[in-house]
């Protein structure tokens, strides 16, 4: 059955079938071959994957994010942004790494942190002189804190997946993240210094404590959440709720942005966003039960086991195979079907959860900006208004450094559990 599973897999792939539908197909017909399982388990599963509780998170994060987009935040973190790096070389791309990471602590989202920022600071960067290649690359690597800092709606389904907890999977988070986007920062200044980028005038301390008030709400938003986690006030699905809410609230009546028509194009687009994701939830349970009756976890813990019990070899070996995935397939569906399989493994050799659910996420967040089917190359390539394999060229430097971040998260167990 394992072999029809895969190979059909592979087949809806090679046709451009969607993920999720793929998922499915491969599923029933590997149980419609073989006859080992009622049909009726197929719905019965797919329903029964999404019937969780902490999953109710991921379209109250995704609806809170949408509505801080569109609520007129972006522009405000950019500001405040401008006000602490514009006045460095290439300040303008630092702006959009440290704008990203401010945002991807209200979006938790790769793709949507890529479309607003991007959208504003790539146009913005061209009319300066940068590198069309370069603005967009920027923005492509950027995006992927979207899924590394809190709220993250993959470390939700990382958490949902092996039963580990989602409030320490957002903690273990920050760190990761932050450096992430201190070494982009660092990669971007030494690029716009050998191009001879422009900056900007170094804000007076009234312009940078007029733009941290014109974010401070925005900037709140973290802080309520995992605050409100860690005070024991209320659960990661419950904090999705209550960011939901607030999100309404600044950006209906303080900011005043989201009038009804933007409300309901926000409300349209997190129900599609949310639908894709549980779908592809739903059938990527039912993949992984058939491979769990089929006993393929315990056969990818013997064959780890022994090519090597080192857990340095153990790691290298998970981040390649997590670099490939994540180039092919999306990040949601495989961790549901990689997460329940790797992570036994990791613990048998000493591993936290916690520690492995971050290594696993930011490995797949490389895969959103590299090709075949990066997202953020795809959006980024779109604003930029240039070719994905020559946008795809200029990340060389960038997906270097990113692998080096990989590399000390992996290896550094401190930069993800300090704060546990």
């Amino acid at each position: 059955m394992a072999s029809l599973l895969f190979g059909s897999l592979l087949v809806f792939f090679l046709l451009g079938v969607p993920i999720a539908i793929a998922l499915g197909l491969a599923s029933a017909a590997a149980v419609w071959w073989t006859g080992d399982i009622p049909l009726l388990i197929l719905v019965q599963r797919a329903f029964t994957s999404i019937d969780s509780f902490p999953l109710m998170a991921v379209p109250f994060f995704v609806l809170a994010g949408k509505l801080m987009e569109v609520g007129g935040i972006s522009e405000r973190l950019i500001r405040f942004a401008n006000t602490l790096t514009g006045h460095f070389k290439g300040g303008l791309g630092m702006v959009a790494v440290v704008t990203a990471m401010f945002f991807s602590a209200i979006s938790g989202s790769s793709a949507a942190t890529t479309a607003a920022i991007g959208g504003i600071l790539i146009p913005a960067m061209i009319k300066k002189g940068y590198d069309r290649n370069f603005a967009g690359s920027i923005s492509a690597v950027s995006g992927e804190l979207g899924v590394i800092i809190p709220p993250s709606v993959p470390l939700i389904v990382f958490g949902v997946a092996t039963g580990t907890s989602i409030g320490d999977l957002f903690i273990a988070g920050i760190l990761p993240g932050v450096l992430i986007a201190v070494s982009l920062l660092i990669l971007v200044y030494f690029i716009a210094v050998r191009r001879g980028y422009p900056s900007d005038e170094k804000a007076t301390f009234k312009e940078r404590w007029d733009g941290f008030k014109s974010a401070v709400l925005a900037l709140l938003m973290p802080v309520i959440i995992l605050g409100g986690i860690y005070g024991g006030i209320f659960t990661p699905t419950e904090a999705a709720a209550v960011a939901v809410v607030y999100a309404f609230i600044i950006g209906v009546f303080v900011y005043r942005k989201i009038t009804p028509k933007v409300l309901m194009k926000a409300l349209s687009e997190a129900a599609i966003t949310t639908s894709i994701v549980m779908s592809i939830i739903a059938f990527a349970g039912l993949f992984g039960l058939i491979l769990s009756r089929e006993g393929i976890p315990a056969q990818v813990t013997d064959f780890f086991v022994e090519l090597s019990s080192n857990p340095i070899v153990f790691l290298l070996l998970i981040n390649l195979l997590l670099i490939i995935v994540g180039m092919f397939m999306e990040t949601s569906a495989s961790i549901i079907i990689l997460a329940p399989i790797l992570t036994p493994v990791a613990i048998s050799m000493g591993i936290d959860p916690v520690h492995f659910g971050i290594i696993m996420v930011v490995n797949l967040a490389l895969g959103m900006c590299t090709p075949p089917v990066g997202v953020n190359l795809f959006i980024a390539a779109q604003i930029a208004n240039v070719k994905l394999e020559k946008l795809a060229k200029a990340l060389i430097w960038f997906f270097v450094v990113l692998i080096i971040d990989l590399l000390l998260i992996s290896f550094i167990p401190q930069l993800t559990m300090l704060f546990l």
